[in-house]
């Protein structure tokens, strides 16, 4: 799972709660993951997220982190009060989601910052409830490039057909040779790199 959240640009931290004037919670459950699943498909959403159940209310909700690349709706901001810390909060909410499954908010992380928080907390919910973590398909878990013999530390896994490198592994180019540069000095360079699954 960690490699498949490390190769994206996360921009969106999301909660979906369910709302029983609007669907039974097994039709939340399912028309959520078919919208989610569509976004996916039509709109070149990716997704890693978890249900779980608020400790108080046992109502359901879905969390997640998104790379949404084409937006649906529109955001509005809404405040309202909040029983957990019994003060007002203020809320991103999409009118898309809003009107068809209910209260939801949509946190922006920029550059990836607040994603370890945003995976903190569904590994969180994994753990406690024993959910199964959804993905969205087309998340790619690797990226390819060429690399110097030096960089290989030595083969692992079944029949050898993994390599362990060093830290500070320099990624080439595969028609020229020439050093592109080091990904974990430079994250810029992964988003450059073919990825594969």
């Amino acid at each position: 799972m960690y490699r498949k959240i490390g190769l994206q640009q996360w921009t969106h931290f999301c909660t979906f709660t369910y709302d029983g004037n609007k669907l039974i919670e097994e039709e939340f459950r399912n028309k959520l993951l078919t919208c989610l699943r569509h976004l996916s498909h039509r709109k070149n959403w990716k997704y890693i997220g978890v249900f779980e159940r608020s400790p108080n209310l046992e109502r359901l909700h879905f969390h997640g982190i998104f790379v949404i690349a084409e937006m649906v709706g529109e955001i509005i901001e809404t405040k309202d009060y909040s029983t957990k810390t019994h003060q007002m909060q203020i809320a991103h909410q999409n009118t898309f989601f809003l009107e068809r499954f209910g209260r939801n908010d949509f946190k922006e992380t920029i550059n990836n910052i607040g994603v370890n928080d945003a995976v903190g907390y569904i590994m969180k919910y994994i753990r406690k409830t024993g959910e199964k973590v959804i993905y969205s398909k087309h998340l790619q878990t690797y990226f390819v490039a060429d690399i110097l013999d030096d960089d290989v530390v030595c083969k692992i896994g079944q029949e050898d057909r993994k390599i362990l490198l060093f830290d500070d592994f320099k990624c080439l180019d595969f028609e020229t040779g020439e050093i592109l540069g080091q990904p974990n000095k430079d994250k810029s360079l992964i988003d450059k790199l073919p990825k594969a699954y």
